[in-house]
């Protein structure tokens, strides 16, 4: 009897489809199925691009602006990988991986392949920029209609999407899973783990997880701790950004131009994140966009006391003063709200407390059956 096959495509490899999508060519494995992956190989030794779970993998050369000529030859190839794979299902990822996808599966559909679309946080969105909706929204409405189930990972998507969007089913699945129970069991001495990285007991640590783009927005949160250098709880404060991006360099020249370089450490990309969680007093997060969070999920599984931006996914995670504080994107209600959780230590243990609880309803195993549920319905 034939294998039945599916197909996932995303842009790249390293930083989507190992972070998020494992878990799913393990359960299709599992099903019997033949699995393989479509994305660009973005590991910096190409030798590194292992994927668990996948038959056989296509480095396809995706571009994430959608008119970089580039583009063109990932269509061309991808179409090919479609057309001569003759794949049951396709499950695409990332607005441009999925763009090409749907345009690219159009004749499979017509032989029966199903096209799964997840959006991990449409581009556009209460409050996002014109050019967003001008560029974004026509080209996601026209190919809902290419795309037979649409998965959302938050309420506000799943609203619009169900209002405006014509693709064949229209899902909420809340995000993509996350393995509170790994978090809630890290057995690491915050005090050994402060030493490790050159802190003291009583400093007051403020963590970030996040890339270092202009949209994770993390020049508000420099700019409200120069707002308190001059506050005498500074003087123990210390924020620690994790993670990698195009804006690095950019904040290493605002902290020192803020007078703040003592206080903030740009760690890199790190390993050891749940141990960071566990260490530090605070998580704070203020994008201007986000999907769903697992950066915010990873916090709230470990207890941490979170301030956010209220924007879409985070409006999903936190119940303000409940599971975490939202603030006004600007420096002096960061400031403020972070001054306030620094002078309260009980606060932020309620908070940890309340995030801790709020964040099992984004567990794995409930996400991965809705998924599973879905996969078979299809």
């Amino acid at each position: 009897m034939k294998r039945k096959k599916v197909l996932f495509v995303a842009t790249v490899v390293k930083t989507h489809m190992m972070q998020f999508h494992i878990p799913y060519l393990k359960m299709f494995q599992e099903m019997g199925w033949e699995t393989a992956v479509a994305a660009r190989n973005d590991y910096e030794d190409p030798a590194d691009c292992q994927i668990p779970y996948c038959d056989a993998y296509f480095d396809i050369p995706f571009e994430r602006t959608p008119w970089k000529r580039e583009n063109w030859t990932a269509y061309r190839m991808l179409k090919r990988v479609i057309d001569e794979g003759k794949y049951d299902l396709i499950h695409c990822h990332t607005p441009v991986g999925a763009m090409l996808a749907r345009l690219a599966a159009r004749d499979a559909r017509k032989k029966g392949t199903k096209v799964i679309y997840t959006a991990h946080g449409f581009h556009f969105f209460r409050g996002a920029p014109l050019v967003n909706w001008l560029l974004f929204y026509p080209a996601e409405w026209l190919l809902a209609f290419a795309t037979d189930v649409l998965i959302t990972i938050n309420k506000e998507d799943y609203d619009r999407a169900r209002r405006h969007m014509h693709a064949g089913r229209i899902e909420y699945v809340p995000g993509v899973g996350i393995d509170t129970s790994k978090f809630r069991q890290i057995s690491v001495s915050p005090s050994d783990k402060r030493r490790e990285l050159g802190f003291r007991e009583d400093d007051f640590l403020i963590l970030t997880v996040a890339e270092m783009t202009r949209n994770k927005n993390h020049i508000t949160i420099l700019k409200a701790l120069h707002l308190l250098k001059d506050r005498p709880e500074f003087a123990n404060m210390h924020y620690l950004i994790c993670g990698r991006g195009e804006v690095w360099g950019k904040l290493e020249a605002d902290a020192k131009n803020l007078g703040i370089t003592d206080h903030v450490h740009f760690l890199g990309y790190r390993t050891d994140a749940p141990e960071l969680y566990r260490c530090s007093d605070l998580f704070a997060f203020m994008p201007f966009r986000e999907g769903l969070s697992v950066a915010l999920m990873e916090a709230m599984s470990c207890g941490m006391a979170v301030v956010c931006s209220k924007i879409r996914g985070n409006t999903d995670l936190i119940d303000d003063g409940v599971s975490g504080v939202f603030a006004e994107n600007n420096p002096q209600a960061v400031a403020d709200a972070i001054l306030t959780l620094y002078r309260d230590p009980q606060r932020r243990a309620e908070l940890g407390r309340g995030a801790a609880e709020k964040v099992k309803q984004f567990d794995n195993e409930n996400v991965h059956q809705l998924m599973k549920n879905i996969y078979l319905s299809v």
